[in-house]
């Protein structure tokens, strides 16, 4: 499901102070999203059974558990980029840990089923997740920008490259 922002409560671009410097009170991850054309593709594929848990809760398994988890689950968000942009977000719910049929241990992110929109982003490709802090993460789209038509992935990454989007 596409969201338009975040509700009030939603702490994801949040900075915290503390003796006079900022500090990340939380913290996001971002993640390749291989496979989507955009952020639509990429909706229909957490609406599929595939991706979902046994609580109906769209997940991403990983080998690797992130050592931030308590940042993370504090209102922070994976940012999914998809054709060369930062294109959406969701908030992570919790982790879980997942044994796959080979007996290895690994790590499901348990996700928000809302998919928000942000502004575009360039991001070079990388290899699974990353963490993002707070202040490098792209704003949420405002209501008027989602109301408008999408650009082309390649257009949009042309603009977002040179600062008009």
């Amino acid at each position: 499901m596409l969201m338009n922002s975040c509700d009030p409560s939603c702490r994801c671009h949040q900075v915290a102070y503390c003796w006079g410097m900022p500090k990340s009170a939380l913290t996001h991850l971002i993640k390749l999203s291989a496979g989507s054309e955009s952020v639509d593709t990429l909706a229909e594929w957490q609406a599929s059974s595939a991706a979902k848990g046994a609580d109906g809760l769209p997940r991403h398994v990983t080998r690797m558990w992130p050592k931030r988890e308590a940042e993370i689950i504090d209102g922070g968000s994976i940012y999914w980029v998809i054709k060369g942009l930062i294109q959406c977000r969701q908030r992570v719910l919790r982790l879980d840990e997942v044994t796959g049929s080979d007996g290895i241990r690994r790590c499901a992110i348990v996700l928000d089923p809302d998919l928000i929109r942000v502004n575009p982003a360039p991001r070079r490709p990388f290899q699974g997740w990353r963490y993002l802090a707070p202040a490098d993460a792209p704003p949420d789209m405002t209501q008027t920008r989602q109301n408008e038509d999408t650009l082309p992935p390649e257009l949009a990454g042309a603009l977002a490259d040179i600062g008009v989007l």
